[in-house]
């Protein structure tokens, strides 16, 4: 088969809600992977921040396959060493030994999951923020800030207030006593990675503790450690009340989970919320794999140096703005609408990459990123748009 034939198949086989991919991947390891052509590609978007240590880890394969060999599925009326182990680990991440975590598949069921939580409070409003990506579901698509995803969808739920991204002011003149949560993401990933000001963050704490509101931080993207810690808004100085957390949690498979904190972490009881594959034996492998190896390795602290690596690299670009976001989540911000246009340009030259809008390119590569890597990426990137026009 060649991309061309399959491109074909697609077309005739798949819904278009995802448009028409230009090449079928085949095979990787690590931040590498090539088509069913046999062409190699650096991929620095990485599942869009999910395969946080890159493709075929050794170690998350193996540990995939032994528990394949052992369970494949329990349901949760059962209970595994493996969902365990994680949801431990996650909740000494968090440092409250109060902390309780609720498993299930994906950033959008645990952000319906947060929702439907706060309504256990008794109020029934919520604040979320303008640019904002929380899912694509019903409930998450609510609370998504962002008009073209969630208007040919209306009527969505009722009482969600968007106010604009980093504006404290506007946050404490929309949370009252009447709002259940406030929804935030440490970045604004979908949005074009818009990192907010400094101090944000610690408004918003400050604003939910004076009106009982609850503050949920969506980790779906910040979180697992792609921002130098493991949620992405411990730099703030803050507890939130709950944590939603996927995409780099399960190591490349299906896995979510909604930590909730504090006083909310009993407010879920028997019967309250459910999923059948939430904390799944095979994904929790996975988890407890990636985490093992992000601890060992030092990976947090790393992926800061690759940071300040790849912002040196390419802020001296004439074509570039500025290069913004926190580890490796980071949005290359251009002087002028070219990201759309350099996007084949940047598939031609074996780089995988994201443009979240016309104006920023994303990039979200695994942790196990070597040096030599993020070095051939610099020159690649730089290559594609010193050429373009």
């Amino acid at each position: 088969m060649t991309n061309i034939e399959n491109q074909g198949r697609w077309a005739n086989s798949v819904q278009a809600n995802y448009g028409q991919p230009q090449i079928s991947l085949d095979h990787g390891i690590g931040a590498e992977v090539w088509d069913i052509e046999g062409k190699r590609y650096l991929d620095f978007l990485g599942g869009i921040a999910t395969n946080i240590l890159g493709h075929a880890h050794p170690e998350i394969v193996a540990a995939i396959s032994q528990q394949a060999g052992k369970l494949s599925h329990v349901s949760n009326f059962y209970m595994h060493e493996g969902v365990i182990t994680l949801a431990e680990k996650l909740k000494s991440f968090t440092g409250d030994t109060e902390a309780r975590v609720f498993f299930c598949n994906s950033g959008a069921e645990a952000n319906e999951a947060a929702l439907k939580l706060s309504r256990l409070t008794g109020r029934k409003k919520i604040v979320a923020t303008a640019g904002a990506f929380h899912g694509r579901t019903m409930g998450a698509l609510s609370l998504t800030g962002q008009p073209s995803k969630r208007d040919p969808f209306k009527p969505l739920l009722k009482g969600i207030t968007h106010v604009p991204f980093g504006d404290s002011k506007a946050m404490r003149k929309a949370v009252t006593p009447k709002t259940a949560m406030v929804i935030v993401e440490p970045i604004l990933g979908e949005h074009g990675v818009v990192v907010p000001p400094v101090g944000y963050l610690k408004a918003i704490r400050e604003i939910c503790d004076a009106t009982g509101a609850l503050m949920i931080v969506d980790a779906v993207q910040t979180g697992m450690g792609r921002t130098g810690t493991w949620f992405g808004y411990e730099y703030a100085g803050i507890m939130p009340d709950v944590i939603t957390l996927a995409k780099g949690l399960g190591g490349g498979l299906p896995l979510g989970a909604m930590i909730a904190l504090g006083r909310t972490a009993h407010l879920f009881t028997p019967g309250s919320h459910g999923t059948t594959f939430g904390g799944n034996p095979i994904a929790c492998a996975a988890a407890n794999a990636a985490i093992a190896v992000i601890e060992r390795e030092g990976y947090l602290q790393r992926n800061i140096e690759f940071e300040l690596e790849i912002k040196a690299g390419l802020s001296s670009l004439p074509q570039v703005q500025e290069v913004r976001g926190q580890g490796l989540l980071l949005g290359v911000v251009f002087k002028a609408e070219i990201a759309t246009a350099l996007y084949p340009k940047f598939l031609s030259a074996g780089l995988l990459v994201n443009a979240p809008n016309n104006s920023v390119i994303r990039i979200a590569p695994p942790l196990s990123v070597t040096p030599e890597q993020i070095a051939e990426f610099i020159a690649l990137f730089s290559e594609v748009v010193t050429n373009h026009g």
